[in-house]
């Protein structure tokens, strides 16, 4: 079995994997791998550490460290910082590797882990595989597991350093992403900081940069992390972006990789709004954009009509990345509010992305809903089909006529996704239409044809 999903490793605390001795474990055995994957002998390898605001962190932090350190492996332990930072960090120290403690957007309860490579990227499948063999060795062995985790010489102990200034470094980095010859001194900011990752350096780039900011949820105590709040849960934003008379809001996740924004009517703009805005309101149009499954068709039609190519990758960041790699591109991201501007950095980064909308708000002289005037949103419905067991829909000649008969109808002014959830018994049916009658419709109708054959 793989204990590594999607992006990482992540579940409730205190449930299997989330438990302090699998997480002791999990930072032994990848200290081993990058002990093994050590080109410089005369360096003993070094991780960092970072972590979002849930309580649970502190217990995680201290079993990866005793791991890391049993294992021969130094640590900087850097505090709460976003998930970008830590990339950014990692390749700062040049360390070999970066860990964040972390679930991102979900509740308090659940915790996770990310790593990074040396260069700040996601973990390459090879060396991942490498880590899940090991733990794999070790969970399944009937032997005592400190005969798979021997005990090193105390001289060849890794040390344990806390960075002082993680913040401050991190900061001047985002700082410098935004154009010098712009300053952000007309400007009112709403930032919506999730009680998570980014409560303290959020407000404080801005503010840097000369805006008059208004932080809010930015208290956290460790179990209001995205509670009502953040990217997920953007009202709380809008009314204040209202109330305030604000220019702009900006909405982070618990980690500080998702934005979502607001404009000064109190109108949210998600991942695709943002992508348009930057690929086609700056003062170069993009060579390309990559988005998603997910991504609504209305900013394909929209970067078609700007003469944007446009690719779509699976749903992920990781997924992403590989489109842009693969057509030599810089932009792309997800609805959701992953964005990657690999000029700037090289993750999703919420405060970067977030930068360069405000830039091109600076170079326009406009207002973010005349910057977003040309991305018309397609109507899109999401019906979830529940089954007694997984099947795959594909498999039935009667279904897949449907769905064939569905496309050929919504061709040129919608579309069609049918996919398996990867956690669940669900079939997931997301239907875009230029008609919004249409598109409920056509979802409901296909999700019922789907129940009916697959029960």
């Amino acid at each position: 079995m793989s204990y590594f999903g999607t992006d990482g490793i992540r579940g409730k605390f205190g449930e299997m994997p989330i438990t302090p001795d699998f997480i002791l474990k999990l930072g032994y055995v990848t200290g081993r791998v990058l002990i093994e994957n050590n080109d410089n002998p005369e360096r003993k390898p070094s991780v960092v550490i970072g972590k979002d605001t849930r309580l649970s962190g502190y217990v995680i932090e201290g079993a990866l460290q005793a791991g890391f350190n049993a294992a021969g492996v130094d640590v900087h332990m850097l505090g709460p910082l976003p998930t970008p930072a830590i990339a950014h960090l990692t390749r700062s120290f040049h360390a070999n590797a970066g860990v964040v403690i972390s679930a991102s957007h979900n509740p308090y309860y659940d915790n996770g882990i990310k790593l990074f490579s040396a260069d700040g990227k996601k973990l390459t499948d090879e060396m991942q595989n490498a880590i899940n063999d090991k733990l794999q060795a070790i969970m399944s062995s009937t032997e005592n597991a400190s005969l798979l985790m021997p005990i090193i010489d105390p001289a060849e102990l890794g040390k344990n350093h806390r960075i002082d200034d993680a913040k401050g470094r991190y900061i001047e980095f985002c700082k410098g992403s935004f154009p010098y010859q712009y300053d952000l001194g007309h400007l009112t900011v709403v930032v919506d900081c999730a009680n998570g990752a980014g409560y303290s350096v959020a407000p404080r780039v801005l503010r840097e940069l000369g805006a008059n900011v208004i932080a809010i949820n930015n208290t956290p105590d460790g179990i209001n992390i995205n509670e009502n709040c953040g990217s997920t849960h953007p009202e709380s934003l809008q009314q204040a972006v209202l109330s305030h008379e604000a220019d702009v809001g900006i909405a982070l996740d618990g980690d500080g990789d998702r934005i979502v924004m607001v404009d000064e009517a109190g109108n949210l703009v998600d991942g695709d709004g943002i992508l348009y805005v930057l690929a086609t309101q700056g003062a170069t149009p993009a060579a390309g954009v990559a988005g998603t499954l997910m991504t609504n068709m209305g900013l394909e039609l929209a970067l078609k009509a700007a003469g944007i190519a446009f690719t779509r990758a699976k749903v992920g960041d990781r997924y992403v990345m590989q489109e842009l790699d693969a057509n030599d591109w810089i932009l792309g991201g997800e609805p959701s509010g992953h964005i990657l501007c690999l000029d700037k950095s090289r993750t999703g980064d919420a405060i970067i992305a977030g930068l360069q909308v405000l830039a091109v708000m600076q170079q326009q002289q406009k207002a973010l809903s005349e910057l977003t005037e040309g991305f018309e949103v397609l109507p899109q419905k999401l019906v979830n089909v529940r089954l007694a067991t997984m099947q795959d829909p594909f498999a039935h000649e009667e279904l897949v006529a449907a769905f064939e008969k569905a496309r050929a109808t919504l061709e040129g002014r919608g579309r069609l996704l049918i996919r398996q959830s990867g956690t669940e018994p669900m079939i997931r049916v997301m239907v875009e239409s230029d008609d919004e009658i249409e598109c409920d419709l056509m979802a409901n109708d296909l999700a019922k044809h789907i129940k009916s054959v697959l029960g």
